[in-house]
């Protein structure tokens, strides 16, 4: 067992990722290094139950796909899950700072990264620990730095309306859930979606949340409002 661990915890690491041979190798690794229980879960299988126990959620970049890492950290956000997220697999630091910039990652790990510096990593957030390189770091706080001085600014010509619906966008709601909160025709929202995705130079609503992330911040978004249609 790994001697940076706490003995006393009880914890598991999951591995989600395509399930495969050579992923139940690298679990038999990390089980007989760490000597805590290793699971593996496919990227869309069901978040475990909730209980006592602390999982350090490795989340494979080459098969887990933005749209699902959302779903995780939306778990993980939960004050009755204890979830530590950390993304694997990674290509370089430059796809590091993207996804540590879009989702709350307390650790990463590269393709190039040792069995036994992964290991390493791993004992560390068991500790509740980040894992991160001091470069990376460093581009993370000049990003946040950044990121305080854009939330005072104009975002982009958004209105009131327009940046109301990108919340409930962040929230998973669908364009006829969003008309209803609205209290507006679903018409209303495609045509506000349409404004919004032209205004930000994106394609989906994905790219839409990354951009508020990525530019607003942690600036909030506007609560939503009861309203007439003549506002829409």
């Amino acid at each position: 067992m790994d001697s940076d661990v706490e003995s006393e915890k009880k914890v598991t690491v999951l591995l989600v990722t395509e399930i495969n041979p050579q992923s139940e190798l690298f679990m038999q690794y990390v089980r007989d290094r760490i000597g805590c229980e290793v699971e593996t879960l496919a990227p869309r299988d069901a978040v475990p139950a909730e209980d006592d126990i602390q999982r350090v959620v490795l989340l494979d970049a080459d098969h887990v796909d933005e749209k699902d890492m959302y779903h995780w950290e939306e778990s993980a956000a939960s004050e009755s899950n204890s979830l530590t997220l950390a993304a694997f697999n990674l290509a370089d630091e430059n796809q590091a700072v993207n996804l540590a910039t879009t989702f709350r990652l307390q650790g990463v790990f590269y393709r190039r990264d040792s069995l036994a510096l992964i290991c390493k990593g791993i004992a560390k957030l068991i500790n509740e620990e980040l894992w991160m390189s001091r470069n990376l770091m460093t581009r993370l706080i000049r990003f946040y730095r950044r990121q305080q001085i854009n939330a005072f600014r104009p975002a982009n010509g958004l209105t009131h309306r327009e940046l109301e619906i990108l919340r409930l966008l962040g929230t998973g709601a669908s364009n006829t859930e969003i008309a209803g909160q609205l209290f507006v025709s679903e018409h209303t929202v495609k045509s506000h979606l349409y404004n919004i995705f032209r205004k930000l130079k994106v394609r989906n609503r994905i790219q839409a949340m990354n951009w508020v992330r990525q530019n607003l911040g942690g600036a909030p978004l506007p609560p939503a409002s009861r309203s007439t249609s003549s506002d829409a």
